[in-house]
């Protein structure tokens, strides 16, 4: 895992341009501290920061090809790349090293850009044919690497971390786009594919983003979440599950250097551990937890560390640490993710990386095998089915007049509100009508559904618990998920490899159907019982915790004064009113509500703007 920064001059790439370029690099260095490369020409300069992993002498990025007429900068795993590489040779395609690298430009220049179709891993990438003179980049089908990009009227500009715009006067901006950030206050991240800042984009997952010199960059979409229901048996499924993730662990066990895995005592972290050891039974295990009581999984970790007998290495965070390391963490993170999960994976990349240099983890089981508890929700209100859309109206109004917090109001809200407009994806922290309370420049034509509309659009033909995987697929993975497991390990020069987010597993997880997800009442039903015999009994029926944080109590104690002087100095007055933050930090202290996740979406940004906006001159100095 790397990363990279780039530019295709429509003019010519000068002195100041390379500047300017290799401080980008620089900036990176955590991405790639093993080694770092560049190559330049007259339209373009690209640059690499390497984390050695496969291939530790033959992989030096950028890599030539073809004499010099390609270059290849990538960040990330082709877990297939032996088996594509021995199909080319089949071919009669001669290879002089052992890099994936190299497999990667004689696909492009035997197969052409749908050569990306063929790949199985996780990735973002540039290829520059200096005799066509055309640029290809591409990020992988789930978005597990970052691909970000901006242009302007001297070319495209591209990198793997946004703050590296930063220290580019051709890129760098202090405006914060105003419908992103409102819908940062609903999602508790930006949905891509725009970013916090104005004019700086992501490329959205499965997808090709291609640059001819003079003309505007086009992207096209190479792969799409299909999902695909089967009637064979669930024996037939079951039997699919085991293997595919027995290949795909294996597939992503490739490695010249040590591999470790996540372990949160949960089911997804417990297959992969049990399937790693399998493997390697020497693999170590890690955890992070808080000495909070209902705010570890410390123990759970252990217990099952135990049982498939592999070493467990926990770390305890404080909540001085957590304060300490704030501000670090959310430089990390780019833009503005209120997930405070963000804080103890980043603990447990530190730790691990001090003894391996590549993590498993067990991301993207939850969207794939229909994991998260609110997928039962079109279940429970299952009895408003048959209810005549006109009583539904009026059950709407009945809803209205009845007083927060009295039973039954809720469950007639989302029982008479359509899917569309009940559900946003994973996380929904304010509600439109609550954002004008916080925000100074509130577009009322600006809301969340835009976002989402599309998706559902796509997603139209699916039933509704399908939607709700599909919508989160494409906003909540990607946004939160991804995001934060690869800048809080890479933060920490660690690889972060995800095998439930593998094409072929997504191709047997897309073939389920509603009993196969949540059947015998509960959630990932055939992904439990197909790893029910191989894993500690407890963890099959345990329920998800994914690395609870206390803020809502340190937020009312140890963080309070923390919080309050960083809302009473924040520079952030032209986009949030402060006053009422301060009112919101009062009433979470006194209660009886839990305020917490609001709270901490707001100071999240007002951290944010601290570093990106207000102190963006003293940026090394926040890195330190």
């Amino acid at each position: 895992m790397c990363g990279f920064v780039g530019f295709l001059s429509d003019d010519t790439v000068n002195n100041k341009d390379k500047e300017m370029l290799t401080l980008m690099n620089s900036s990176i260095s955590h991405r790639g501290p093993d080694d770092k490369g560049t190559y330049c020409d007259d339209k373009i300069f690209i640059a690499f920061r390497r984390l050695s992993i496969i291939a530790l002498d033959t992989g030096k990025q950028p890599f030539s090809y073809d004499d010099g007429r390609y270059n290849l900068i990538f960040n990330g795993e082709i877990y297939n790349y032996i088996e594509l590489r021995n199909m080319l040779m089949e071919e009669g395609i001669e290879f002089k090293t052992d890099a994936e690298a190299e497999v990667m430009l004689a696909l492009y220049k035997h197969k052409g850009k749908d050569f990306v179709k063929l790949l199985r891993g996780m990735f973002a990438f540039v290829i520059w044919d200096r005799e066509s003179q055309i640029l290809l980049g591409a990020r992988d089908p789930f978005g597990i690497k970052p691909f970000y990009y901006t242009e302007n009227k001297r070319g495209l500009y591209f990198t793997s971390e946004l703050k590296s715009f930063i220290y580019n006067e051709d890129t760098r901006t202090n405006k914060v786009d105003i419908d992103s950030l409102q819908n940062y206050l609903t999602f508790q991240f930006v949905p891509e594919p725009k970013t916090i800042l104005e004019n700086i984009n992501i490329l959205e997952p499965g997808c090709i983003i291609e640059k001819s010199l003079n003309k505007k960059s086009t992207i096209t979409r190479y792969w799409n979440v299909e999902f695909a229901p089967s009637s064979e048996s669930q024996e037939i499924k079951l039997g699919k599950i085991r293997e595919v993730m027995k290949d795909s662990v294996a597939m992503h066990m490739r490695s010249d250097v040590p591999v470790g895995c996540f372990l949160s005592g949960g089911i997804d972290s417990t297959i992969i551990a049990a399937l790693a050891r399998d493997i390697n039974p020497d693999i170590k295990s890690f955890t992070a937890g808080f000495d909070v009581n209902g705010y570890s999984e410390i123990d759970l970790a252990k217990e099952t560390a135990h049982k498939l007998d592999i070493e467990n290495i926990s770390v305890k965070v404080t909540p001085e640490e957590f304060v300490k390391e704030l501000p670090k963490i959310i430089w990390h993170l780019d833009g503005p993710v209120a997930d405070a999960s963000v804080v103890p994976i980043y603990f447990i990349s530190r730790e691990a990386r001090k003894h391996v240099k590549v993590m498993l983890s067990g991301e993207g089981s939850d969207e794939l095998f229909g994991g998260y508890t609110i997928y039962r929700e079109p279940l429970d209100l299952s009895v408003f089915n048959h209810v005549p859309t006109a009583l539904k109206s009026g059950l709407i109004q009945l809803s209205k007049i009845i007083p927060e917090g009295v039973k039954g109001k809720s469950f007639l809200e989302r029982g008479c509100t359509p899917i569309e407009d009940r559900y946003v994806g994973n996380a929904k922290i304010f509600r439109d009508n609550e954002k004008s309370e916080f925000l100074k420049q509130y577009n009322k034509n600006s809301s969340y559904n835009q976002v989402t509309r599309p998706y559902y659009n796509e997603a139209n033909k699916y039933d509704n618990v399908t939607k709700m995987q599909y919508i989160d697929i494409n906003t909540w993975l990607r946004g939160d998920i991804l995001l934060k497991s690869d800048r809080m390990s890479m933060a920490n020069s660690l690889e972060l490899r995800v095998p439930f987010l593998d094409k072929e597993v997504f191709k047997v997880a897309s073939s389920l159907n509603l009993d196969d997800k949540l059947g015998n009442k509960t959630t990932k039903y055939l992904l439990r019982e197909a790893f029910r015999n191989y894993i500690p009994d407890d963890v099959t029926t345990r329920r998800k915790l994914g690395y609870p944080v206390p803020i809502r109590i340190w937020l009312k104690d140890e963080l309070y004064d923390w919080a309050h002087d960083l809302i009473i100095n924040s520079g952030a007055d032209e986009y949030i009113n402060k006053e009422n933050v301060l009112k919101l930090l009062e009433e979470h202290r006194k209660g009886p509500f839990d305020l917490s996740r609001k709270l901490w979406t707001l100071l999240t940004f007002l951290e944010w703007h601290k570093l990106f906006i207000e102190d963006v001159e003293n940026y090394n100095e926040i890195i330190v």
